[in-house]
């Protein structure tokens, strides 16, 4: 188990500095119509869902993040909408239904405003099968630079579990294109299975400015 630990903080600090090194190099998103087009961002509907875990931060729920109207918006592959909400309900709504995403698949949200003051994912996820239990699923961020280019960086690693748990905050990183606290940068979030079939649900980003 601790080399199980060991790994994964591994795994997630080569993910933070390559990420980093990338963004560094990135050209200023100030040049291009990026910035531009995230300015009509709606303002968010805030909730705290993760103060049972001593996060008192608020987040918005991401578009048919909670899944209970569908997956509007969202590119699947090999990912459909299935019965079960994550255990612990913290949408207050009810919720019957998740995300499941099998083995080879992957699913894309729909594109989400981020900024200087939205740093963060987080949501609920469980897992099945792979070998040994051994699976994982990656989380990646898709962002279009100011030249145009669409780009996607790592920014975290779920661990299999056969009950429901929050991810850790994943840094989205990308929110540090933007060079003045109002701008926006239009961004999606990819989740893949490697090795298993996982479960998502309740999908939030947090917006709460850290400065």
């Amino acid at each position: 188990m601790n080399g199980i630990n060991r790994k994964t903080r591994l795994i997630a600090a080569a993910v933070t500095s390559a990420a980093a090194l990338f963004l560094v190099a990135a050209p200023s998103a100030s040049a291009g119509l990026l910035v531009q087009s995230a300015t009509n961002c709606p303002t968010p509907s805030l909730e705290q869902p993760f103060t049972h875990w001593n996060d008192n931060s608020s987040y918005m729920l991401a578009p048919q993040g909670s899944f209970e109207n569908g997956s509007g918006g969202w590119s699947l592959n090999r990912a459909y909408v299935d019965s079960g909400n994550e255990s612990y309900n913290v949408g207050n709504d009810g919720g019957s239904h998740s995300l499941k995403i099998a083995p080879g698949g992957s699913a894309l949200t729909p594109t989400i405003c981020v900024g200087l003051d939205r740093p963060s994912l987080r949501f609920f996820a469980r897992s099945s099968g792979g070998l040994l239990g051994l699976s994982t699923m990656a989380v990646s961020v898709r962002f279009e630079t100011s030249l145009g280019l669409v780009a996607e960086l790592p920014i975290g690693v779920v661990l299999p579990s056969g009950r429901w748990q929050p991810s850790l905050p994943m840094p989205i990183l990308a929110n540090l294109l933007p060079l003045l606290p109002g701008d926006m940068t239009p961004v999606q979030f990819r989740f893949t299975p490697v090795g298993g079939t996982y479960w998502i649900d309740d999908v939030y980003v947090d917006p709460r400015n850290r400065a």
